[in-house]
């Protein structure tokens, strides 16, 4: 299943471009920061998922178009 982190999550500058590429896994964390979606989490770390093949996609797209680079996929 392949994955994906933000990291360091602590550089995000909530522009919200992951979340309006990718919702499905992307959303706001209550710091106003992106999250990764609660369903895709691992172990309940907010900046950590694993996400189903169809939405590879849209997860690339998104970290391919974030502007501080700090979206990260695996394969």
């Amino acid at each position: 299943m392949p994955k994906v982190k933000i990291e360091p999550r602590d550089e995000c500058i909530s522009d919200g471009v992951c979340i309006a590429i990718c919702p499905d896994v992307f959303e706001w964390g209550e710091d106003g920061k992106a999250a990764i979606a609660e369903q895709f989490r691992v172990g309940g770390n907010i900046a950590e998922g694993e996400i189903p093949a169809d939405l590879l996609d849209c997860v690339k797209q998104a970290a391919d178009s974030c502007p501080a680079n700090i979206i990260h996929v695996e394969e």
